[in-house]
């Protein structure tokens, strides 16, 4: 059921009563791994090893030294986290009754309790048409309540142009002055040009991208003609989904697609977690938990992938 017909209230109290009270067991001793602290001060220098964070890398010692040296910090108690929260048109999107704005809502709640719990400060913007809400990072139950408010009141927008994420990601970079740990939540049907902002934001903050689809955007079934709407820009389009050659066609788009925004995501440097509209949101907090335990951050800083060397 779209937790968007039930009020924020009720939406935490489930949440609290089932998927915190699981996760609280399941991550116990494993939580500084997953939302480990981003502190500032420097405590020492050393070569760089395999495995290491490439943006630690000191790049005026290295050039001295003439191999890769890394900067080590003291680890703070607490962190800020902050969720950059795509809301445009096309998050209202869902082939069945869970539409990926309040798939959102779930994640976002789920983890900015489990953050609050351990003494943590949570903040978000939001982007609608552009960047028209900061919340500012505070802690405690009362204040992801707020978070939640504000996120599941907002009326369903009509856009008359694509989505800008690298506004959403630069207008972040000025509000967030602390280092953070950051989640975007979006489906990253956007124009081009957010992959630089957002690999910019993750040299100082820990990035995490919460992917949101829906299974029908990854692949269309054969259910005759159909009206499709660009959510985006309200442009409409009578297909024939009975036609293979058209079903195929989709299938490639797709493909190249998924291709490119995982290139964009390597080039970036940041962890992805994807979350479906017909996904548990345990299931995918569970699949993070082992993508951060397991994560490694050599592919940042590489070059451009070829799409983007425009």
């Amino acid at each position: 059921m779209s937790d968007l017909t039930r009020t924020p209230e009720s939406l935490l109290r489930r949440i609290e009563l089932t998927v915190i009270r699981q996760l609280d067991g399941l991550l116990h001793g494993d939580y500084h791994s997953l939302f480990r602290g981003v502190g500032m001060d420097l405590a020492d220098l050393r070569e760089y090893q395999y495995h290491d964070d490439v943006r630690h890398i000191d790049w005026n010692v290295t050039a001295r030294m003439e191999t890769p040296y890394v900067r080590e910090y003291y680890e703070e108690r607490d962190l800020n986290a902050w969720f950059l929260l795509d809301l445009s048109s096309s998050e209202d999107f869902g082939s069945g009754e869970v539409t990926k704005r309040s798939q959102a809502a779930e994640a976002v709640a789920v983890l900015a309790s489990v953050l609050s719990r351990h003494s943590n400060r949570v903040g978000a913007l939001f982007y609608g048409s552009n960047v028209d809400t900061v919340i500012p990072a505070g802690n405690g139950r009362r204040h992801v309540l707020q978070i939640l408010h504000r996120m599941m009141a907002r009326q369903k927008g009509v856009q008359s142009e694509t989505t800008r994420l690298h506004d959403l990601l630069q207008t972040a970079a000025q509000v967030m002055k602390r280092r953070s740990l950051v989640f975007v939540v979006s489906d990253f049907i956007t124009q081009p040009g957010w992959e630089k902002p957002l690999a910019l934001l993750g040299q100082r903050h820990d990035i995490v991208a919460l992917r949101l689809y829906d299974p029908l955007e990854m692949e269309l079934p054969d259910l005759g003609l159909l009206t499709i709407q660009d959510a985006e820009t309200a442009e409409q389009l009578l297909v024939d989904t009975h036609d293979r050659g058209f079903r195929s066609r989709f299938a490639a788009a797709v493909t190249r697609r998924e291709d490119e925004l995982h290139a964009a995501f390597d080039y970036a440097g940041v962890d992805v977690l994807e979350l479906s509209t017909e996904d548990s949101v345990l299931d995918a907090l569970l699949r993070f938990s082992d993508l951060r335990k397991g994560r490694s951050r050599l592919h940042a800083g590489r070059t451009l992938p070829p799409h983007l060397e425009r």
